[in-house]
C-alpha cells in the first residue's frame, strides 16, 4: 500500500534479493502517478517518525548501515525509471548501476530548542519537494536535535514505487518489532546491465505484439495526454468508479477546503490516547446497533467536530445541515493477506459538521458508515486490489488532472486511517515513540489528513496548501478539543 502500514521485515522474505534481468515494465496505474504529477501536486507519500535514541546513540551511520542492510529484501529501491524513445509503451524499472545510498539517506538538525513546531516546518519545507527521476524514487532524512534527546526519520516514497506487492513504504524498511532481530544479511544484488535504447524497444514492440492496443494508446498519450493515460487506470477501476456514480449524486458541498493549492505546505503534528476513542466508543455506542460503532467512527466524529470549531474560527456560516464530504478509505491490517492493502473499503461520507451534539455526531456517522458497508457501496477488497494495489491517496491522485472540477465536485477531504500494530518498533535498538503520516495534496485540495494508531496512541498528520490553510494549526487543536468533547459527553446525557 502507498502509505504506511507497519509490518515485520519477515513479511518481505519472499522478495529477497533477485535480480532483475527483464526491465519490469509500469502498469499503467503507476506510470499516471508520474504524467500527472505536476509542481504543485507531487505524488509521494511520506511519514514523521519520532525516536528515543538506545544509551549508545543513534547517528547518521547507523541509519544508512541499517538501511543497507534492510533493502536487500526491497530490490526495488534500488531501481530508477527508464522511459522508452518514442513512449511507444510505459516505462521500465531498470537496476540503478550508480546506486549511492547516501544520496537517498540524509542528515539535518533542528536549531535549539528542537520543539516538534520545528520539526513540521521541517516536514513542510521538504515534503513537497519532488523526488529525482533519475534515481530511485525515493528518500530519508534523519533530524537531530530534537528536545529531549530525541530524533525523527522522514520518508518520502513515490506511490509509482510503491505498490504493496513489489516494494512497500520505505519506513517498513527501516522498523522492525525486534530490536534484537537485527543480523548481518548476505547481499548477494549486483545491478544488471542497463538495457540500451534498441532493447528497450524491442521489448515495447514484443509487448505489442501480444496488446497491440496498448502502443496505439501510448503513442496518442505521451506525456502531454494525461487523459488517456488516466482513462487506462480508470479502466481498471470500474467498480470504483460505479461507486463514484452511486455516492455522489450530489455534488460535495462548497467549502474552504477546496482551494487552489501551490507549492508550498503547512505540516502539523496530532498525538492522540487510543485508550480515549475506545472509552467514547463504549460508553456512546448504545442500541441495537452499538455493536457496529468502530474505533473509525469515533476517529470521524472527533474530525467532524473540528471542522465545526474550525469554521466557526473562520466566521463561516454554520447551520444545522452544514456537511463536509470525506472520502475515506477505511484499511484493516491483516497479517494473513497476501500482499499490503488487500484489505480495504473506500467510502464516501458526508461528515454532520452542523450538528452541535457530539454523540449525535457519533450516531449520524456510524449509521452513514454502515449503511454504505451493508448497501454494497464501499469498493471491495478485489477491486482496490485490481488497481495494483490500492493506496489511501489513489482516488484523489486519479481526479487531480483528469478535472480540479470533478476532484471538488465528489468530496471535499480525504481521510486516511491505517490501523497500525499495538506493540513497539524499532529502527534498530532505538525504540519509536510515535509516528505521522504526509498524504500529499491533489490539485483543488487544500488538506489531507492522515492518521494511524500505534503503540496506544492515535497520531494525526494534516498536510495543508500555505496559503489557503494558514490555520492548520486552529483545526490541529480543534481535533483534541472535539476528542475531548466526546469524552464529556457521557457525564451529560441530556446533551
Amino acid at each position: 500500500m502507498r502509505g504506511v502500514i507497519f509490518v515485520t521485515n519477515r513479511s518481505l522474505d519472499s522478495g529477497f534479493c533477485h535480480d532483475v534481468g527483464v526491465p519490469d515494465r509500469l502498469s499503467s496505474l503507476d506510470a499516471s502517478f508520474l504524467y500527472l504529477e505536476e509542481a504543485t501536486t507531487p505524488m509521494h507519500v511520506g511519514s514523521v517518525m519520532v525516536f528515543d535514541p538506545p544509551a549508545e546513540g543513534f547517528d547518521y551511520d547507523r541509519l544508512v548501515q541499517l538501511i543497507s542492510t534492510r533493502i536487500a529484501f526491497v530490490p526495488r529501491y534500488r531501481q530508477r525509471i527508464r522511459q522508452i524513445p518514442g513512449r511507444l509503451a510505459n516505462p521500465v524499472w531498470v537496476d540503478d548501476e550508480n546506486f549511492d545510498v547516501t544520496y537517498h539517506v540524509r542528515r539535518s538538525a533542528l536549531p535549539r530548542p528542537g520543539t516538534d513546531e520545528q520539526l513540521q516546518e521541517f516536514v513542510a519545507r521538504i515534503q513537497p519537494r519532488a523526488l529525482d527521476r533519475n534515481r530511485p524514487l525515493w528518500e530519508v532524512y534523519l533530524v537531530e536535535g530534537l528536545e529531549q534527546g530525541r530524533f525523527a526519520i522522514v520518508t518520502k516514497s513515490h506511490q509509482a514505487l510503491v505498490d504493496g506487492i513489489n516494494a512497500v513504504d520505505i519506513a517498513h524498511v527501516i522498523v522492525d518489532g525486534d530490536p534484537a532481530a537485527e543480523g548481518l544479511v548476505t547481499d548477494t544484488w549486483r545491478p544488471s546491465r542497463e538495457p540500451s535504447d534498441v532493447e528497450l524497444l524491442t521489448g515495447a514492440l514484443v509487448d505489442a505484439v501480444r496488446r497491440p492496443s496498448e502502443i496505439v494508446e501510448n503513442i496518442r498519450g505521451g506525456i502531454v495526454d494525461v487523459k488517456a493515460v488516466g482513462n487506462r487506470a480508470l479502466s481498471a477501476a470500474g467498480d470504483v468508479v460505479s461507486t463514484l456514480a452511486r455516492t455522489a449524486a450530489r455534488p460535495a458541498p462548497h467549502s474552504p477546503l477546496n482551494a487552489h493549492v501551490g507549492e508550498a505546505r503547512r505540516y502539523v503534528m496530532i498525538g492522540t490516547d487510543l485508550e480515549d476513542y475506545r472509552k467514547v466508543r463504549s460508553r456512546l455506542a448504545r442500541g441495537s446497533y452499538a455493536d457496529d460503532v468502530s474505533i473509525n467512527d469515533v476517529v470521524l466524529a472527533t474530525i467532524s467536530g473540528a471542522f465545526r470549531s474550525w469554521l466557526l474560527t473562520r466566521g463561516e456560516a454554520v447551520h444545522s445541515g452544514t456537511t463536509v464530504r470525506a472520502m475515506v478509505p477505511v484499511s484493516v491490517y491483516d497479517a494473513e493477506a497476501r500482499y499490503v492493502g488487500s484489505r480495504l473499503t473506500a467510502c464516501f461520507v458526508d461528515l454532520p459538521v452542523g450538528e452541535p451534539g457530539p454523540s449525535m455526531r457519533l450516531h449520524q456517522i456510524a449509521f452513514a458508515m454502515r449503511q454504505q458497508m451493508e448497501g454494497g457501496q464501499a469498493v471491495g477488497a478485489e477491486s482496490l486490489a485490481g488497481l495494483a494495489g490500492f493506496a489511501p491517496p489513489t482516488l484523489h491522485s486519479l481526479g487531480a488532472r483528469l478535472g480540479s472540477a470533478v476532484s471538488r465536485r465528489l468530496f471535499n477531504v480525504v481521510i486516511t486511517n491505517v490501523p497500525g500494530p499495538q506493540h513497539t518498533l524499532y529502527a534498530g535498538d532505538a525504540r519509536m515513540l510515535s509516528t505521522y503520516p504526509v498524504m500529499p495534496l491533489a490539485r483543488g485540495q487544500a488538506l489531507s489528513i492522515g492518521l494511524t494508531s500505534y503503540d496506544g496512541g492515535v497520531y494525526y498528520g494534516l498536510n495543508g496548501d500555505r496559503d489557503s490553510m494558514p490555520d492548520v494549526d486552529v483545526l490541529g487543536q480543534s481535533i483534541v478539543d472535539s476528542l475531548a468533547e466526546l469524552l464529556d459527553s457521557h457525564r451529560s446525557p441530556s446533551r
